[in-house]
């Protein structure tokens, strides 16, 4: 059976819930790994979970940036292996130089908490391999510093998958809700799969967008990627 980490930070808070949903909904093997005990060579796949890694001192992602496990994350991506960076994840990832861009404070100044629908664009690599284009996904935010940026996302977004967001409520440019690498082995993301991924999770009228995240990996890893 395929094994995937989810690697946990002092702050992390959602490693537990995505974890369930990996076993659960992906069909794979998943255990959460204390982040100076993560070695990428040991997992077929990694999860960066969500939460308030290091307390978002100086802001957030930055000091987990810094960790032995960042260097392990950039060794994972540099190899090809697939990562899932969720919110607080897509911060490390974006902070490590695994993906472009930055994330900053929401336009609004405020912590945002809400549901939301994303587009996607362009799918390709284990964490969307069963998405298809113009899929639309619902989802949850939770986030206080979620406002992507990039200098040139025209030139950005011709290469790679991302998520769009319909409504943008934090004023990310191009209404970029998540992005991957070119080859979509890596893919962050600022809305959780996790929180909507089971029917009891979702408002009423709500879709589970989410399990389209661990259905991919499932069936990526058991297909050898």
């Amino acid at each position: 059976m395929p094994r995937v980490a989810v690697v946990k930070f002092p702050g992390t808070n959602c490693d537990e819930e995505t974890a369930y949903m990996l076993r659960e909904v992906a069909g794979v093997e998943a255990h959460v790994v204390w982040h100076t005990e993560y070695s990428w060579r040991s997992w077929d796949a990694t999860v960066v979970p969500g939460g308030f890694s290091y307390g978002d001192y100086g802001r957030a992602g930055l000091l987990a940036s810094w960790s032995p496990a960042a260097e392990q994350l950039r060794e994972a991506a540099a190899a090809g292996s697939p990562i899932l960076g969720i919110c607080n994840g897509f911060q490390v990832l974006v902070e490590a130089g695994i993906l472009p861009g930055a994330l900053l404070p929401n336009e609004s100044g405020r912590f945002i908490a809400r549901w939301t629908r994303v587009r996607v664009h362009a799918p390709r690599g284990p964490w969307l391999l069963a998405a298809e284009e113009g899929m639309v996904l619902e989802m949850p935010i939770a986030h206080a510093e979620g406002r992507y940026y990039h200098p040139d996302p025209g030139s950005l977004l011709r290469d790679r998958p991302w998520l769009e967001y319909l409504e943008n409520p934090n004023g990310s440019v191009a209404n970029i809700a998540g992005l991957g690498s070119q080859d979509g082995a890596v893919l962050g993301l600022m809305p959780h799969p996790e929180r909507a991924a089971h029917p009891l999770q979702t408002p009423r009228g709500r879709g589970t967008g989410g399990r389209v995240l661990f259905e991919s990996i499932g069936a990526a890893l058991r297909r050898g990627w």
